[in-house]
């Protein structure tokens, strides 16, 4: 492990700028980098956290571009959208040197683009949190439940280190050996939330309130699962609608990250969720067996793509 301890949070969205605020907090060294913009100059601002109980945290960050480093050594954590991470893997390619990185981000493969060009280091991060933007400097943030991170490419002792230096009491984190499952099971949860919310048009206490809505949940959940199961990937359908009825429940009246896209006109993950299961059992020959799961990811894209066309 290298000796450096700066961290880089690539990608300045509600999750990027919860992080950020609770490192510095905690005395990390601590960069808010942005991804979607690059040769901006690098400036401070107050970030500001709400948590339960209107608890407010806040924080100077730097806030910096891509640019503005030749060299990133420490640890790389990527809150960024998803479809951003082939563009990253080859800037980073020059930049990173000896360091990890961390994907702190939703979906199935989302880490192959890193896996493609030869990253020698790579973790996966399952979150376990709600985060939600009130204005440009200002977050809604709930842990649900300490979000574990696992190993895609790299050693147990680089990931005991990158979890020693990102977890804090507000959000905290844990190692897991066998992330592949945590993986399979938040992707399918994600799957119904990123699909479902945005197409009611709800927050995401739908599930535990309204019997229909949890209906359409097992559903999509019972294709999902068995998909897993042919990959190899054993989870039971009770443990992932237990774990969404968690969700559900303990982040009422927050809004999903789709459903926030799609109001704020910007491209989705939903290719990571729905349409990437669908992909898979494509793969299987199995393509009979997600029918609901693909009809739902397709809606949700195109109502994406019509916002978006509908902006401009």
């Amino acid at each position: 492990m290298h000796s450096e301890n700066r961290i880089f949070i690539i990608g300045s969205g509600a999750i990027g700028k919860a992080l950020a605020v609770f490192l510095k907090l905690a005395g990390r060294e601590v960069v808010l980098v942005r991804g979607s913009v690059d040769k901006e100059s690098s400036r401070t601002e107050r970030i500001r956290v709400e948590t339960a109980n209107d608890i407010i945290h806040q924080a100077e960050l730097e806030i910096a571009t891509l640019s503005a480093f030749d060299e990133m050594n420490g640890i790389i954590v990527l809150t960024n959208k998803s479809y951003g991470n082939e563009h990253l893997s080859s800037v980073l390619k020059t930049k990173k040197g000896s360091s990890p990185v961390v994907l702190l981000q939703n979906g199935l493969g989302v880490e192959q683009a890193f896996i493609a060009n030869d990253f020698t280091e790579v973790y996966r991060c399952v979150l376990f949190v709600t985060s939600q933007s009130i204005d440009d400097r200002s977050v809604r943030f709930k842990p649900v439940a300490f979000s574990p991170v696992g190993i895609e490419k790299g050693t147990s002792a680089t990931l005991n280190t990158i979890v020693k230096h990102l977890h804090t009491a507000d959000f905290p984190f844990s190692s897991e050996e066998n992330i592949q499952h945590t993986i399979w099971k938040k992707a399918i949860i994600n799957c119904v939330f990123n699909s479902v919310c945005p197409l009611l048009e709800t927050e995401n206490g739908i599930f535990h309130r309204n019997e229909t809505a949890l209906s359409l949940a097992k559903r999509l959940i019972a294709e999902c699962t068995t998909i897993a199961a042919c990959k190899g990937i054993s989870i039971s359908a009770d443990e992932v609608e237990e774990t969404l009825q968690q969700i559900s429940k303990s982040s009422e009246g927050q809004l999903i990250s789709t459903l926030q896209d799609i109001r704020n006109h910007r491209r989705t993950e939903i290719d990571t969720l729905n349409l990437e299961i669908v992909k898979i059992a494509h793969s299987l020959g199995k393509e009979h067996e997600v029918q609901s799961t693909q009809l739902l990811g397709e809606l949700t894209k195109l109502k994406a793509d019509l916002n978006i066309t509908d902006h401009k």
